[in-house]
């Protein structure tokens, strides 16, 4: 019975980390949506699973290398992610005063799609930490996560796209709108620690 009891709180603890990583990945991939409402399934997929494969390889590389360098990373981090999504946030508001023709920003461009994986997976990096302290099953977990992380993106890609809005300079601004305050979100959650 206590075993029982405990493999529930493990995978409580997992899918309320699954949850809570894919909570950014879930908005960026509204703002993918709104930002390019002509998105294919198969786009989408490959923005779903980028985002999902960054997800899953963090906490097994957080794992991995553990305590030694935990002290290293865990003082940036916030601010890396701040500085990505604001970098892409702030380029997604100057395209919206470009006329259609010139805009660049699109979230299927490998290095914009790269730097948003990176961006959002920068905490499931401490999470591995946090997983080899605590004795998660990493493989399962990180399997898991990466499962979450999937849905939540299609999930967020479908309902930007379906906002019915044809791609108007507001809907670039909300979305790098939406790509900062997820910034700043990651970063006032760390500087309140």
């Amino acid at each position: 019975m206590n075993y029982l009891l405990f493999l529930l709180m493990e995978f409580l603890i997992v899918f309320l980390i699954a949850i809570s990583l894919s909570i950014d990945t879930f908005a960026i991939s509204i703002a993918s949506g709104l930002a390019y409402q002509e998105i294919k399934f198969f786009e989408a997929c490959k923005i779903a699973i980028t985002l999902a494969f960054f997800q899953t390889m963090m906490p097994l590389a957080g794992w991995a290398f553990g305590e030694q360098i935990k002290p290293y990373i865990e003082h940036i981090d916030h601010w890396i992610a701040f500085a990505l999504l604001l970098l892409l946030g702030l380029k997604m508001i100057r395209e919206s005063f470009k006329i259609k023709e010139q805009k660049t920003f699109n979230p299927l461009h490998p290095l914009t799609l790269l730097t948003i994986a990176i961006a959002t997976s920068i905490d499931a990096l401490a999470v591995g930490f946090t997983f080899s302290i605590i004795y998660v099953p990493i493989f399962i977990a990180t399997i898991f996560i990466g499962f979450v992380t999937y849905l939540a993106s299609m999930l967020g890609i479908l309902i930007g796209k379906k906002i019915l809005i044809k791609n108007t300079a507001w809907v670039d601004i909300l979305g790098g709108i939406i790509l900062i305050g997820i910034g700043s979100k990651i970063l006032i959650e760390h500087l309140s620690l």
